[in-house]
């Protein structure tokens, strides 16, 4: 790609998505394979007022040959001194990017079972960093870039090098960086949410129920006082920022105990670096308990036996299959985008500012209030063209969401 659109890229994630503040340190998470990328994201932080751009490299080869190799015992640690690294800057308020761009099938070779104990492991180590981002106490941001093995993934029927330039293509078009003015852009495309965001509050819905031709028959609680979000958040102290880049969604939380039913995956998950195929949850009381895939059962088994959290849900988030990344007709592989193309829910962990009064819950008090708790937070697809969503409202009407895929509000 040319340099010239790179650093529009690279602008759009400091300003908007991160939206970088004078003095603020900014942690960059990267891989090593998008070192030109993260070393451009550095220069632009600075040139906008960063106090400091720490780079906090990994490089997945690497961690593949650690889970095959390493001794067993290995994988139920997780070093004091990165939790440390996490803790001190998220308690100096810095903000946080994470580029993803991990190669989709990596892991196959690899023991789910050591996986799940690696990620528990760190999870449980770094619970309070991840509770601060999804309270939004600090600003956090994912975008992705391409390499060549995901692009591969992508894009099987060309040679790696046009593969990438596809794939980067996609990407950028996908965040409006293709455009002429991408914040101008991006500014009304808040707004179009926000507009969507605001009807669906003012309902207070008290359910909704989903329903397509693969199967999903499922009816979902949403918490008294819950709110609806998308596009914007909004930091502890006021900042705006962008989570995800690209973006489509307008999500909130389910009621812990009230979902019922059965959905079925309309995409692949990559979790872990494998990917589940052709799988579904049957809910009951909120808590699943049926699981069926076609490929990566046992992935999928360990994820949900992660806690007593992770058989309930954390997420329902909208997206229209009419919508921006759905139209480009490409399978990503990768939850950043997906889950932007298509409807879908997350296993785990709740975001706890969808629901009014949080900032002053204790964790029970928000348990009871029917925010889930979990060490994970997965989202899956299930979105489809011809996917029906009904609700009721605080006032006892019954309202139509979604018809053939789309809004019909």
């Amino acid at each position: 790609m040319k340099n010239q659109a790179l650093k529009k890229y690279a602008r759009l994630i400091v300003k908007i998505g991160i939206n970088i503040r004078p003095n603020q340190t900014l942690v960059i998470s990267s891989p090593v394979d998008c070192v030109d990328f993260a070393r451009m994201i550095a220069e632009i932080a600075y040139e906008e007022g960063a106090r400091e751009v720490v780079m906090n490299w990994h490089d997945e080869i690497i961690s593949k040959t650690r889970f095959l190799h390493a001794p067993d015992e290995i994988f139920d640690e997780f070093p004091q001194w990165k939790r440390d690294f996490y803790m001190s800057y998220a308690r100096q308020g810095a903000a946080f990017l994470t580029i993803s761009a991990s190669d989709p099938e990596l892991m196959k070779d690899v023991d789910p079972k050591r996986i799940a104990r690696a990620r528990n492991a760190s999870r449980k180590k770094l619970r309070e960093y991840s509770e601060r981002l999804m309270s939004n106490r600090n600003i956090w941001c994912v975008a992705s870039v391409p390499t060549p093995a995901w692009a591969k993934k992508v894009f099987p029927d060309i040679p790696a090098e046009q593969a990438v330039e596809k794939l980067w293509k996609a990407i950028l078009k996908s965040v409006r960086a293709d455009l002429p003015d991408p914040v101008e852009a991006w500014n009304l495309h808040k707004a179009a949410l926000k507009e969507r965001v605001d009807k669906l509050n003012k309902m207070q819905l008290q359910w909704i129920h989903f329903r397509n031709k693969i199967g999903t028959d499922l009816r979902v609680e949403l918490p008294v006082n819950h709110i609806w979000m998308g596009g914007s958040d909004e930091s502890a102290d006021g900042i705006d920022f962008i989570a995800n880049m690209p973006t489509e969604e307008i999500f909130t939380s389910p009621s812990r105990k009230g979902v019922n039913g059965t959905v079925v995956s309309s995409m692949p998950l990559n979790y872990n670096g494998n990917l589940i195929e052709d799988f579904a949850f049957t809910f009951r009381d909120g808590e699943i308990i049926d699981i069926r895939a076609g490929k990566g059962y046992d992935i999928l088994k360990h994820l949900i036996d992660t806690d007593e959290g992770s058989r309930y849900l954390g997420e329902v988030a909208l997206v229209p299959y009419d919508s921006p990344i759905s139209n480009m007709g490409i399978l990503f592989y990768n939850t950043l985008f997906d889950e932007n193309a298509s409807c879908h829910l997350a296993i785990g962990k709740a975001y706890s500012i969808t629901l009014q009064g949080s900032e002053s819950m204790t964790k029970e008090e928000l348990i009871d209030a029917g925010i889930n708790d979990s060490l994970v937070h997965v989202d899956f697809m299930f979105g489809t063209a011809d996917l029906e969503i009904q609700g009721l409202t605080k006032d006892g009407q019954k309202v139509t969401i979604f018809r053939n895929g789309n809004f019909a509000l």
